[in-house]
């Protein structure tokens, strides 16, 4: 019988691309994001798509009962919904930052938590939460972002000790640099929070980084992400971690084995200077 799986954030990035290759491989794949109208080629595919927004408490207990009602289970839930806020903390309000968590860390738990009794029910399931290398190292000007990944990360270590007896894992994906519109987010909303900003050389030198990137993308295709997340959900015993996309072993490297000194003359030297 063909695995359900419940995909958050599938109208963009990785998201979309591994919902539409595993809905090609026969799984039973819903989709869901507020971009309802980005989701056709899951449609195509095979797949299912449903309107999301996982800051609203109803939608989600609406949109895993729809699925229960028609599926009876869901094997997978991927948390993989988030964005990022980028610039300076004195730059950032208070109010942004929230909704920061509030996507990123709340919109997965209340997933999860609606989720996980349907899995303790039938003593099986999979939960993978979309955490970063961001979740172990840092960048300039992401201190809000970087939070929330630092968080899923103890948050899902903690969860995964606790449902381990239902017979239900957690693992966490932890991509590196992955080509998708992410870049273009942060520098929508670096732009936007850093006029007369105190930090305007560190801002221009993350924007000009970023324009550059997104000029001639570096980083791996979004579907080396969508190969590990289907083998996370055909493995017996998934392991915790898994690192994927370009950079990430080479960014926990640097800070892990050489320590928070090399790590920021290695940031510096990738042009961002205060």
């Amino acid at each position: 019988m063909s695995k359900v799986i419940l995909i958050t954030g599938a109208s963009s990035g990785i998201g979309l691309e591994t919902a539409v290759y595993l809905a090609k491989k026969k799984f039973i794949v819903y989709g869901c994001s507020r971009r309802l109208d980005r989701m056709q080629p899951i449609i195509s595919a095979g797949g299912f798509a449903l309107k999301l927004d996982v800051t609203n408490e109803n939608e989600i207990i609406n949109i895993v009962e729809h699925v229960i009602k028609i599926e009876k289970k869901i094997d997978v839930l991927w948390n993989n919904a988030g964005f990022g806020l980028w610039g300076a903390v004195e730059d950032i309000s208070i109010d942004r930052a929230k909704y920061q968590f509030d996507v990123n860390l709340f919109g997965l738990a209340r997933m999860t938590k609606e989720v996980l009794p349907h899995m303790r029910k039938k003593n099986s399931g999979l939960i993978i939460n979309t955490s970063s290398v961001g979740g172990k190292i840092y960048t300039p000007l992401g201190s809000w972002y970087h939070s929330t990944k630092h968080a899923i990360e103890g948050w899902s270590d903690c969860l995964g000790f606790e449902v381990k007896k239902f017979g239900i894992n957690i693992s966490l994906l932890q991509p590196g640099m992955i080509v998708s519109e992410f870049g273009n987010i942060m520098l929508e909303n670096l732009e936007k929070n850093s006029k007369k900003s105190p930090y305007h050389k560190l801002n221009q030198a993350m924007i000009r980084g970023l324009k550059k990137n997104i000029q001639n993308p570096i980083g791996s295709h979004p579907i080396v992400v969508a190969k590990c997340v289907e083998k996370i959900i055909l493995s017996k015993n998934p392991k915790k971690r898994y690192l994927v996309g370009y950079g990430a072993r080479l960014m926990l490297f640097v800070r892990g084995f050489f320590g928070d000194r090399i790590f920021e003359l290695f940031l510096k030297a990738a042009g961002l200077k205060g």
